[in-house]
């Protein structure tokens, strides 16, 4: 089988994984000062604040150079940033339609991935000889198979390279597993191992049959219940096994459970505004309009008063999620406002295109037949332009009907 043939496999897979790939060290063996200021730098990363997280981490990497979790999170900084500057950090990036368009937005800055790159080598070079040095100890296995995910994802999200990608990810899946293996009780390797057997089980037969081929598990029941008993167990990668049962209750439809994980995530960083973005969209999708009014609105508070930088196209998106709501809830002369907002200023093209669909139904709850036709029209033009099928096909069903809310 050649790789070409698996290529649809690993754009979902690997796209899909990248939220739960940012930081999974375990401080099992770690020098405990390393390991302190590690936890320390997450919390800041996970709030943030990423000038503090890097500090805190260098600091790490000087307690205990042979440490290659902390030259692993002093690589995760930078990638999370190249995500951040791109906007493409949130539950939305993941829901619809993946393609190579959508990991190739535009090249990353160059002090970025020279900063990834540097570290990300450092941290597979102490890894493999922990492993070398303990052949039989999970740990090793552990740090491995952490580091090569990293990288698999940075060259599917970053690079765009997704054969290569392929490659590491197939290690950092079999590295986990091997974890479980030798430590039952390792419920953190679950994490990986679980997120890949959920992704692989959406698949169609005859991918599933490949993905198997190529070494990966599937299993959706059990891949899920692996990342929330991740969610529970005591370690640094509990919070990123949190992060991904977000994303993948949305996906189930569960949105109260959603609802709950991101609200004991603002209750741990509550310095990142993006949970209340993230809280608001989601409780739009589960169709509880007044209550991500609340959420988007706290969350734009926030914004208003934090000086720190913002996600691109992060206004915007805001404003276009609160102008849903309020369109919702016949909220319309305040929605008006919130969608203008958000086509006027910086944004992702598939976030112009949502608002432009909101404002189609404005339109419609008018009268303005006309007017309401050319926005969705538009709005199907920059989702489609975008690789946003979910706004795209939403917009188009009321280019000949009218919007009437029930």
């Amino acid at each position: 089988m050649s790789f070409v043939r698996i290529v649809p496999i690993v754009r979902v897979v690997l796209v899909r994984v990248v939220l739960v790939l940012v930081c999974v060290p375990h401080a099992a063996d770690a020098n405990p000062e390393s390991a302190r200021l590690r936890a320390r730098a997450y919390e800041y990363a996970l709030n943030l604040d990423y000038d503090e997280a890097t500090r805190q981490m260098e600091a790490a990497v000087k307690a205990d150079p042979n440490d290659p979790s902390a030259e692993r999170g002093l690589a995760a900084i930078p990638w999370t940033l190249i995500s951040f500057r791109r906007g493409t950090v949130t539950v939305d990036d993941y829901l619809g339609g993946v393609t190579r368009q959508n990991v190739g937005l535009k090249e990353p800055p160059a002090d970025l991935a020279t900063r990834f790159n540097t570290h990300i080598q450092r941290a597979t070079l102490l890894a493999e000889a922990l492993l070398r040095a303990k052949p039989r100890d999970a740990d090793a296995h552990y740090q491995v198979g952490a580091t090569i995910g990293l990288q698999a994802s940075y060259i599917a999200t970053v690079e765009g390279r997704i054969i290569a990608a392929f490659r590491a990810a197939r290690r950092a899946y079999d590295e986990c597993e091997t974890v479980i293996d030798l430590d039952a009780s390792r419920k953190d390797a679950g994490l990986v191992v679980g997120m890949y057997r959920y992704v692989v089980s959406l698949m169609s037969l005859p991918l599933r049959m490949m993905a198997y081929v190529a070494g990966f598990g599937g299993g959706k029941e059990r891949g899920l219940a692996m990342i929330e008993e991740a969610a529970v167990y005591p370690s640094e990668s509990q919070s990123d096994a949190r992060f991904a049962l977000v994303l993948l209750y949305n996906r189930e439809g569960k949105y109260g459970e959603a609802l709950r994980q991101i609200a004991e995530l603002q209750r741990r960083y509550p310095r990142n505004r993006l949970l209340w973005l993230e809280a608001g969209a989601t409780a739009l999708r589960g169709g509880r309009a007044a209550e991500a009014e609340l959420q988007l609105t706290s969350g734009l508070r926030m914004l208003a008063t934090d000086k720190r930088p913002r996600m691109f196209g992060e206004e915007a998106l805001w404003y276009q999620k609160r102008g849903a709501a309020r369109v919702t809830l016949r909220r319309i002369d305040e929605a008006d406002v919130d969608l203008g907002r958000a086509v006027a200023v910086e944004s992702r093209t598939w976030v112009k295109g949502r608002a432009y669909a909101e404002l189609g139904k404005i339109a419609d709850l008018r009268r303005d037949r006309n007017g309401a036709r050319a926005h969705f029209e538009k709005a199907v033009t920059l989702c489609e332009q975008d690789n946003d099928p979910v706004g795209a096909d939403a917009a188009r069903q009321w280019i000949d009907t009218a919007y009437t809310q029930h």
